[in-house]
């Protein structure tokens, strides 16, 4: 029997804010639902196993179910059960038989355990979804907690990195320290593991300014993913907005408090902190998904519907569901939990998973959607980074360089167009030119700005840059799919084996493959992204859609060895050239126009006989060796720092033979100095030896170099 009804203790209290506060009096509990009849707040002990009371919300004021409860306190724990229509085919699948999460959560007890118990309908009945199930879930749900969000942050300051000067290193919580040695064994894998000096240090080398999280918010491990003994390792299937995942946590019941030590010491390090957020799709799944949250609050509301066939769901996603932002409650949702993020847990930026549903309407994707404006609008969002994944599966769902001013966007025409024309493929010069400019043709509108283009070559999406040179073919043997998931379109070669090998020569190549593409990330107008490990040749073992691999296929590995070490220094190299050469991060777009008043082109292009570039050479198929010259004397007034007039000239063979390339000429230039050359890695750098202006440089087949141009000294007086 459940337990009673005590309504004695409970007051009417507010309909805002939405969720469980702590007021130093009481707790306010407060659920919006515009479709429900009764909502009751069921309490249970600390474990969460055992549900002592339901209490019935005694008002509705504005769509919103809510009550003062004086007696509860911190730690309390509680979730909801929500009554109304179950009647699937308009839209509504209420169930009070399933207790259900609270949206606005910001802690939660307990991890979920699949049974058929809670799914809404009956699982096997004839009448599939349109069924009724009467078993009660609570024994097998997590549970809610009352959290006192009180935390001394100390002299904690958000870095505020400018953009211009940002590099993104993309990882994983648990992955990044899961297998380092330095790092306490029982924080390993944990929010204090990467807040460990150690790892913190190792990342700040490598130039890096902001640490990019794979998704933290509470998440659901899937049924068919545990009973393969595999689990949801990336954490794309978010049940809750406001809550950090308790399994990264050294003591889960402190997870709220540990994370926000991350931050803060992350920040000390100069270091900001970028959530990867899903708020597109839910863990609850279509009409055959379980009943969690969502859809047992108000399913109409909350998710987007076929406008003639309630009974299913918009899967627009892939995932099964579309959350369904064009609804005020909804937005609001998202927004107050991207808040929640900026001002009480300190983060410093977002990075939207399938960013493009969250610009939806029912029409389609709207620049000036709902969603869009908020953040535009909101003096807390406009102010943090703010970073879309600009594609999903949905109708005209892949709108790379149409986000609305102020927004970053992951830009997959970059990692195509670099891997391709490192890979050997013909007609790729023209598109690089762009990709190398900051993707002016894609971006160079509404005043946005280079760093608009966040530039990656691997995510956690796909192949390691080790395993794009090591394998032909993706090998996802390991998640259990007979190798049919993940791309099969990855623009990788092994050059001979696949996988690893002792053969020196192709090891060579490789691991100057490796380095190509690392300077062209780095040597790149707008923002680079870094895959965590990539910097010392990480390996998934050809494996590319680890998303349920929370083992060593994932984990990296930080017994570097020589290959590591090369590669780690050859990145801090390059970051040291871009923070030397702020003309590598220039604000503005670069143009080939010529600059009246210091009598130099900021941009010019040429081929091997030292000529500039003409049409004909973009055109040309067999393209492949060709320099993109940068001027920095061609730039606004004023500006005449140490290193901001630079010139550089960046020349890329991906030819498999050597090239001799015409050093170009340039007005006021003695000489041109080699400050990077991929095939000669490992040249002491101070000694960046001079090369005459007219000179022959044999340019080894697949390879990168970068000079920056002395000038002749003029005499005065």
């Amino acid at each position: 029997m459940p337990p009673a009804i005590n309504q004695s203790r409970i007051t009417e209290g507010r309909p805002n804010p939405l969720g469980a506060t702590w007021t130093g009096l009481g707790v306010n509990f407060a659920l919006f639902s515009a479709n429900a009849t009764k909502v009751e707040l069921c309490l249970f002990d600390n474990t969460g196993e055992t549900e002592l009371e339901r209490i019935e919300l005694p008002e509705y004021t504005n769509e919103v179910f809510h009550g003062f409860l004086p007696d509860a306190r911190p730690g309390t724990v509680y979730a909801y059960r929500v009554h109304g229509p179950y009647a699937p085919e308009e839209g509504h699948r209420f169930n009070p038989n399933k207790l259900v999460l609270d949206p606005y959560a910001l802690s939660h007890v307990g991890e979920f355990k699949w049974d058929h118990s809670l799914f809404g309908y009956t699982i096997g009945h004839e009448d599939e979804d349109l069924s009724f199930d009467e078993r009660d879930s609570a024994a097998f749900m997590p549970k809610c907690r009352v959290v006192d969000p009180a935390f001394t942050w100390g002299n904690d300051r958000r870095p505020r990195i400018p953009w211009e000067r940002t590099i993104v290193y993309e990882t994983h919580v648990k992955g990044v320290t899961k297998r380092h040695p330095l790092v306490p064994e029982d924080a390993r894998g944990t929010y204090s593991g990467l807040a460990n000096h150690e790892v913190i240090k190792h990342i700040k080398s490598l130039g890096v300014t902001a640490v990019e999280l794979l998704p933290i918010h509470f998440f659901v491990n899937d049924d068919y993913l545990l009973e393969k003994g595999l689990v949801n390792y990336w954490g794309y299937n978010s049940i809750g907005f406001f809550s950090p995942a308790r399994r990264y946590a050294r003591n889960q019941d402190f997870a709220f408090a540990e994370f926000k030590e991350m931050v803060a010491r992350l920040h000390d390090a100069g270091l900001e902190v970028i959530m990867d957020v899903v708020y597109n799709h839910t863990a609850e799944g279509n009409e055959r998904g379980a009943t969690l949250s969502f859809k047992g609050i108000d399913n109409a509301s909350y998710y987007r519907l076929l406008p003639d066939q309630k009974r299913y769901y918009i899967n627009d996603t892939g995932t099964g569901n579309t959350v369904n932002l064009s609804h005020p409650r909804v937005l609001q949702m998202v927004t107050d939990s991207l808040r929640y993020w900026v001002n009480e847990m300190h983060v410093d930026g977002f990075r939207f998973d399938l960013g493009t549903i969250l610009a939806r309407e029912p029409h389609g994707f709207d620049e000036q959607s709902a969603f869009l404006k908020a953040c535009m609008q909101d003096p807390v969002l406009a102010d943090v980074k703010l970073i879309a994944e600009p594609w999903d599966i949905g109708p005209g769902g892949y709108q790379v360089g149409n986000f609305a001013p102020g927004w970053a966007e992951w830009n997959d025409k970059y990692r195509d167009t670099v891997r391709g024309f490192w890979v050997g493929e013909e007609g790729k010069a023209a598109d690089l030119g762009n990709r190398l400019s900051g993707s002016a043709d894609l971006f160079n509108h509404h005043g946005r700005k280079p760093w608009a283009s966040i530039n990656f070559l691997a995510a956690h999406d796909g192949f390691t840059l080790n395993d794009l040179v090591s394998y032909n073919e993706k090998h996802n043997e390991a998640n259990g799919e007979d190798n049919r998931d993940g791309h099969s379109h990855n623009l990788s070669f092994n050059y001979g084996v696949e996988g690893p090998t002792d053969d020196a020569e192709i090891n060579a190549v490789r691991e100057r493959q490796i380095r190509n593409m690392l300077g062209t990330l780095y040597l790149s107008q707008g923002t680079p992204m870094l895959l965590a490990g990539d910097e010392f040749g990480r390996t998934q073992q050809g494996n590319n859609n680890a998303y349920c691999q929370d083992n060593e296929i994932s984990w990296l590995d930080w017994d570097w060895k020589d290959k590591g070490e090369r590669l780690v220094a050859f990145t801090r190299r390059l970051a040291e050239l871009r923070n030397r050469f702020p003309i590598l991060r220039r604000g503005r777009f670069l143009s080939g126009e010529f600059h009246e008043a210091s009598e130099v082109k900021g941009l010019s292009w040429y081929k091997p006989s030292g000529e500039e570039m003409e049409a004909a050479d973009w055109e040309d198929p067999n393209t492949r060796c060709f320099a993109k010259m940068l001027d920095g004397r061609a730039q606004e007034s004023g500006i005449r720092r140490p290193g901001h007039d630079a010139t550089l000239l960046l020349i890329l063979n991906a030819h498999h033979e050597a090239v001799e390339f015409t050093l170009p000429e340039c007005p006021g230039g003695e000489c041109w100095v080699r400050l990077l050359d991929t095939n000669l890695p490992e040249e002491d750098e101070e000694e960046e030896p001079d090369f005459k202006i007219g000179d022959s440089y044999t340019v080894t087949g697949r390879s990168l170099l970068l000079f920056t141009l002395k000038r002749r000294r003029v005499r005065r007086g």
